[in-house]
């Protein structure tokens, strides 16, 4: 009888980690920068993380860039990005960090770059709310 108990045991644990795996790894995610600069501006835009180099790419204005992931079951998915174009030759900043945007962004992480700063969609409200201002 112990030993069934002992099983018993092990087995609610495995349980409970794979449902706590379960609830942090989501499904894909899919990130996007929109360029909204207008007059024709391109950004030259750079995105990876630890593991995924997407490579340098060109936004053209009025165009977006995008990508799908999938978060990791440790809770550590970053995924950053480096961009310029004329007024601002160069400027970094996180597409996606679990720890901010795991429950902001849930399955759609979206950017908006505008002539005054960077806009993030704020998926549980449906707001885009101001997140960085280019500095001068």
């Amino acid at each position: 009888m112990h030993a069934s108990a002992l099983i018993f045991g092990n087995a609610l644990v495995i349980v409970l980690i794979l449902s706590f795996c379960t609830s942090v790894h989501s499904d894909d995610v899919h990130a996007s920068i929109k360029n909204r600069l207008g007059n024709g501006k391109n950004i030259t835009l750079h995105c990876q993380s630890k593991d995924d180099d997407l490579g340098e790419q060109n936004v053209g204005d009025g165009s977006e860039f995008g990508w799908d992931f999938s978060v990791n079951v440790w809770g550590s998915t970053l995924f950053y990005c480096d961009m310029g174009w004329d007024d601002v030759p160069q400027f970094h900043f996180d597409a996606y960090s679990f720890d901010r945007d795991f429950a902001r962004c849930d399955t759609q992480c979206s950017w908006l770059v505008a002539g005054e700063g960077m806009y993030g969609l704020n998926g549980q409200t449906g707001f885009w709310e101001f997140a960085y201002h280019w500095s001068s």
